[in-house]
């Protein structure tokens, strides 16, 4: 008799028709758990290498400033979100002073957030191609910012000390089990501290298995040019391409 769940499995990385051995998991089936959460963990605890990541980011030609929230190390971070939402005194200074004349239209930040390794393989490629589509369409890009100990909102005070109109930062997701290297993208526009998550768009599951670098880079650099044409983010800007003509599609930085 054919399983049914066999061929339900093969769709989908979830954990379904994991089997038994009598009462119990089959080994492999832990052996397999254990791992997944040793891959999370360890994403989570993972380091930024900030050098190969402004390597890895030097064909878009841009400043790179590298700056820190005011979460001093990994677990201090991890116990207090509210730190690694705010910029510590010498970052703001360095972010003010590096501020383009005039300001800038789009201010990209790569942070680690709860998965460096994530940040580090792919954020680099899907800011290259956004700096493309950005550039493509005359747009004004800031200095790229690298932070550790990063969480979203971050790009409030960085967006608003380098005078964007907008504010995109690519950091890594929490880890899923069996998705340890999760890229977001969340952009807001108008950045500055007390924006809510309601005021930013996300784009989640950036990864080979997910969502690829150059759906997202897509989809992404849409959202960037609807954000700045219509002066809004957040639940007021939703992903129309499907509802627009060609013409309206290739209107934003997309």
């Amino acid at each position: 008799m054919i399983d049914p769940w066999s061929d339900l499995r093969s769709l989908t990385s979830a954990r379904i028709a994991l089997g038994r051995a009598g009462g119990s998991l089959p080994t492999s089936e832990v052996l397999g758990f254990s791992a997944a959460h040793a891959a999370a963990r360890d994403a989570v605890w993972a380091e930024l290498d900030l050098d190969r990541l402004e390597a890895d980011l030097a064909p878009i030609g841009l400043p790179v400033l590298r700056v820190a929230s005011s979460a001093p190390d990994r677990a201090t971070y991890l116990r207090r979100p509210d730190l690694g939402r705010r910029l510590d005194e010498a970052s703001a200074t360095r972010l003010t002073q590096a501020a383009p004349p005039g300001g800038c239209d789009v201010a990209v930040i790569i942070g680690d957030g709860l998965s460096a390794i994530a940040a580090q393989a792919h954020a680099p490629a899907l800011a290259v191609d956004l700096a493309g589509r950005c550039r493509a369409r005359g747009l004004r890009l800031g200095p790229l910012s690298l932070v550790r100990q990063a969480r979203v909102a971050l790009e409030d005070p960085i967006g608003e000390a380098l005078g964007a109109r907008a504010a995109l930062i690519l950091l890594g997701e929490r880890p899923g089990l069996g998705s340890p290297d999760s890229l977001g993208a969340y952009l807001v526009f108008g950045p500055r501290p007390g924006r809510t998550d309601a005021q930013r768009n996300c784009v989640s599951g950036i990864r080979p298995e997910g969502l690829p670098v150059p759906a997202a880079a897509e989809l992404v650099g849409w959202l960037v040019g609807e954000a700045l044409r219509r002066g809004l983010t957040g639940v007021d800007l939703k992903d129309e391409r499907g509802l627009l003509g060609e013409g309206e599609r290739d209107s934003g930085c997309g």
